[in-house]
């Protein structure tokens, strides 16, 4: 295929996962999941494992540990199992929405996640009625000792549960409401098509490859009837986007209102291991750098000749980076220059391009943007992005092979092992980018090409910092009014243009912002992963503080480091970052990271 220069750009190859969608390993891998559901509930029925309010519990620490044993194995190797399946349905989703094999595939997988998440809920329960033996277990059994932590903030979040009846029901429920809501978004948004003139040449596009003309284009009226027809493709389809919002955060809601969480964030707070104290100094720190970052969006709208950025010149190229990428050239200089880092990094990413594990051509029915799976039961990932020979794109496959990286450091654990939060999920991901855009940089002597990287970098800055605390707080608005209404389209576009005006004020134009960024942003439509968004800012600032220890340490940073990436589903990022000497409880760590970025800000308004 050529897109735009580029050429030889692949297609993931998904036959180590299973052979085909109606392939013989796979039914009878889905047979086993089934019997390994048929026997956990008939382990959970047999031994009493259940919340049991009120009811007295006499077991010793001996009867227990056996129990709790037998319970760890049986569940990693069902979720193990699951998430293999799950990920080669959804793998074969996200580049054809319309594989309707595929999709129902995903479908009868995803009945089996219910029986297992049932499962969970009742061990996660009977965990409230033994926490006194928690500690004390640990002594009896190596595979409850090794699982300790998870067992741990299990118990602390059983807390906050409703009835085992209840509970099950919620699970039942959610295939045919919450996840039916969030199927809807993705098939609606990925099959999008947008008739667009370019160059004398009128095209239908896919919304992903539309998006990259509203981001990229140099020419800023190609750029704005980009945005335009994409605004117009979102006002056509909105009410369908209302309501699948509407039911995701309305189910959340309810669900958090019974459970007894203080407010939509506080669930988010436990699934990401962080305390409040600490989302709220990020948030303190960042708020407190936006003045900087504005600074920036007001000298880059004189650089393109206007005295306001609109919304699609947040993207706009500004100086000059000569090279465009082949994608064999941006493989080959991604490889090299994980090798600075170090020879398993390099090993690694040489062995993800040649064994097909990355898809990179944009295409109708693919997805937009960019993501890394894990596909746990092969200790393999894959690697989705829309490739077109920019810059940006070139550090996409890099982020997320940092990604795929991280997943390789967590071979040999446990599913329950490697559980990483989202905080925890972005460290390896920015710092593969980082290296590969440090790199660029030191080849540069030219003002222009400095500048084009400076500007690649505070693009992907200001989304992290200015666009996720729009997005926060667009969440937040929308679960607090949820609470007691449906919303309306309107209502959702007005909140969104709300924070975006909050938090860009004069950095831009506010009667050219994007009311529809809450319908084409899957986040939003995530079950299970409310506030997804505000993980990335907390992974950016802690990648930059842990780059910035590599600089200082060389070659005696990589043990520790990789180290760090293996123990992320087994430890809380306060004690993590604590070895490293960070206290993210207070706003001076998260201003330290802010500053480096001011730097670069402060070095763009010189040029």
């Amino acid at each position: 295929m050529t897109q735009n220069g580029t050429q030889d750009i692949p297609r993931w190859d998904l036959s180590s996962i299973y052979p085909g969608l109606d392939s013989k390993p796979l039914q009878q891998e889905m047979k086993s999941l089934l019997r390994m559901n048929d026997e956990i509930e008939e382990f959970i029925q047999v031994n009493a494992i259940k919340r049991g309010d009120g009811e007295p519990f006499e077991s010793t620490v001996e009867d227990l540990a056996p129990i709790v044993e037998a319970y760890l194995q049986k569940i990693n190797e069902a979720l193990t199992l699951y998430y293999t399946l799950y990920a080669y349905a959804f793998l074969n989703v996200a580049v054809d929405s319309y594989n309707s094999e595929a999709k129902t595939k995903q479908s009868l997988i995803q009945a089996q996640q219910i029986r297992i998440e049932k499962s969970r809920s009742l061990f996660k329960g009977w965990l409230s009625r033994i926490s006194h033996h928690l500690d004390k277990l640990p002594e009896l059994s190596e595979t409850i000792d090794s699982h300790h932590f998870y067992l741990r903030i299990t118990e602390e979040s059983s807390r906050f549960m409703l009835s085992d009846i209840e509970e099950s029901l919620a699970q039942e429920l959610s295939l045919s409401s919450i996840l039916a809501w969030q199927k809807l978004q993705g098939t609606v948004s990925s099959q999008m098509k947008v008739k667009f003139e370019r160059a004398g040449i009128t095209e239908l596009f896919p919304m992903p490859a539309l998006q990259n003309i509203r981001r990229y284009d140099p020419d800023e009226n190609v750029r704005r009837r980009a945005f335009e027809c994409e605004i117009a493709a979102y006002e056509a389809a909105r009410e369908p986007f209302a309501s699948a919002l509407n039911g995701v955060k309305g189910w959340i809601g309810t669900l958090n209102l019974k459970r007894g969480r203080e407010d939509a964030v506080h669930e988010s707070l436990d699934l990401y291991r962080i305390d409040r104290r600490t989302l709220e100094a990020m948030l303190e720190a960042m708020r407190a750098s936006f003045p900087a970052f504005r600074k920036y969006l007001k000298t880059k709208a004189k650089r393109l000749g206007k005295g306001t950025l609109a919304w699609w010149d947040l993207f706009a190229p500004v100086g000059e980076v000569k090279k465009k990428f082949t994608f064999p050239e941006a493989r080959e200089f991604i490889i090299r220059n994980f090798g600075t880092f170090s020879p398993e990094l390099a090993d690694f990413a040489q062995d993800t391009f040649e064994k097909n594990w990355i898809d990179a051509e944009p295409r109708d029915g693919k997805r937009g943007g960019a993501f890394c799976m894990s596909v746990p039961g092969r200790e393999e990932s894959r690697v989705l992005c829309n490739f077109d020979g920019t810059l940006d794109q070139t550090f996409t496959i890099a982020h997320e092979l940092g990604h795929a990286y991280h997943v390789h450091c967590l071979e040999g654990k446990t599913y329950l092992q490697r559980f990483t939060p989202m905080t925890l999920a972005e460290t390896a991901s920015i710092f593969c980018e980082t290296i590969v855009a440090d790199a660029i940089k030191g080849q540069v002597s030219d003002p222009q090409e400095e500048l084009a990287l400076l500007e690649t970098d505070l693009i992907s800055d200001t989304q992290v910092i200015l666009d996720i605390t729009t997005r926060f707080q667009f969440e937040h608005e929308v679960f607090d009014r949820r609470a007691d209404v449906e919303l309306s389209a309107d209502d959702f576009c007005e909140i969104m243009l709300t924070a975006q005006k909050d938090v860009y004020a004069e950095g831009l134009d506010e009667q050219h912002l994007h009311p529809y960024m809450w319908a084409w942003k899957p986040h939003y439509y995530y079950p299970k992963r409310s506030f997804y968004n505000y993980p990335y800012a907390f992974g950016l600032l802690f990648a930059t503080g842990l780059y910035a220890i590599y600089t200082q340490q060389g070659s005696d940073f990589v043990p520790k480091y990789r180290l760090l990436l293996s123990r992320t589903g087994e430890a809380r990022p306060a004690d993590l970052a604590s070895e490293f000497g960070f206290d993210i409880n207070q706003p001076a760590f998260w201003r330290s990271s802010l500053e480096v970025i001011e730097r670069r800000i402060g070095r763009y308004l010189e040029l």
